[in-house]
């Protein structure tokens, strides 16, 4: 069956009023009632309308449709989320909307809406599970290596004791496991959208946005490091102090060492199992500025010391 987009049919935001939708029905109802419009499909329009405004206009009807998420787009193909019909009760209402009843609607309603209710009691002892919801955590990529526990505020779909669904803030602590890695997700069980009729709540699935960093880029579980070095400790090699994640480390850089080359720290990238990321160090050979008369000459002097053509062998 086709998934009814109702807000969409009224034409107004899923956030509207009572009173909003109201108006937009009325507007919409003089517009296609197929006694004075001349509008195409004026009668089918009419009872999109109705079946809409049934449902919208009523808190808890309302709330349930809105449990089924809002990923879904007018007329894609639906089935009710499982254990939809398994999570339903009604109170003192064992049976449905009667066929009159059902026949003026679409099957989406009559799916989702016309089992075990009666139209007279409305909604109430409805219980649908909450629904799943997403978000994103930035943290720093220190937090992502180390791990850390972060307090984060969210607004949350609930409905309160008069049946209307409102944004309510809410406070969450979450343990970020060190070794995250670049948009994994984290499930928070119970964390969702709180549950209707007192259903158990929906999850909560956080991904993980890790903050670019001025020293250290991120790929897979290794960390890359750009080492800028002088030509004499290239040249001559040299023992230097880098940073990583986990601190600061010796690394020895052997003569003759060039511009690119990617020197590997094993198991010095983000925390994994069966074994760690490496970090890999890519040099830079930095050339000092001649500014005085002195440093040029030390310049020119090296050029007819060590005569030397980086581009020898490129066509003429």
């Amino acid at each position: 069956m086709e998934y009814k987009d109702y807000y969409k049919v009224l034409g107004v935001a899923k956030k509207a009023s009572d009173d909003d939708i109201k108006q937009a029905y009325r507007r919409l109802a003089r517009k296609y009632h197929p006694d004075v419009s001349k509008e195409r499909n004026a009668e089918e329009k009419f009872k999109d309308l109705q079946e809409a405004y049934e449902v919208l206009k009523d808190p808890e009807k309302r709330g349930a449709y809105d449990q089924l998420g809002s990923n879904w787009k007018q007329g894609q193909e639906f089935r009710p989320p499982p254990g939809w019909n398994a999570n339903t009760r009604f109170n003192g209402a064992r049976e449905g909307f009667s066929e009159e009843d059902l026949g003026g609607f679409s099957d989406f309603f009559s799916n989702i809406f016309g089992q075990g209710q009666r139209r007279s009691e409305g909604f109430r002892g409805f219980q649908q599970r909450g629904s799943d919801q997403n978000a994103v955590i930035k943290i720093t990529l220190e937090d992502a290596f180390r791990g850390s526990v972060r307090n984060i505020q969210l607004q949350m779909p609930e409905m309160d004791a008069s049946g209307q669904m409102h944004q309510k803030l809410r406070t969450i602590k979450v343990t970020i496991p060190p070794g995250v890695a670049q948009g994994q997700q984290l499930r928070l069980t119970g964390q969702g959208a709180a549950g209707i009729g007192g259903a158990e709540s929906g999850d909560l699935y956080l991904e993980i946005d890790i903050l670019p960093n001025h020293l250290f880029s991120l790929k897979g579980k290794d960390v890359y490091l750009d080492l800028p070095v002088t030509p004499w400790e290239a040249a001559l090699g040299a023992d230097i102090k880098i940073p990583t994640l986990g601190g600061r480390v010796g690394l020895k850089l052997a003569p003759n060492s060039q511009t690119g080359q990617k020197l590997r720290l094993k198991g010095r990238g983000m925390p994994a199992k069966p074994a760690a990321g490496d970090q890999y160090a890519i040099l830079q050979i930095h050339t000092p500025p001649a500014q005085t008369s002195e440093q040029k000459e030390f310049y020119e002097k090296m050029a007819q010391t060590l005569p030397f053509n980086p581009r020898k062998g490129w066509p003429e």
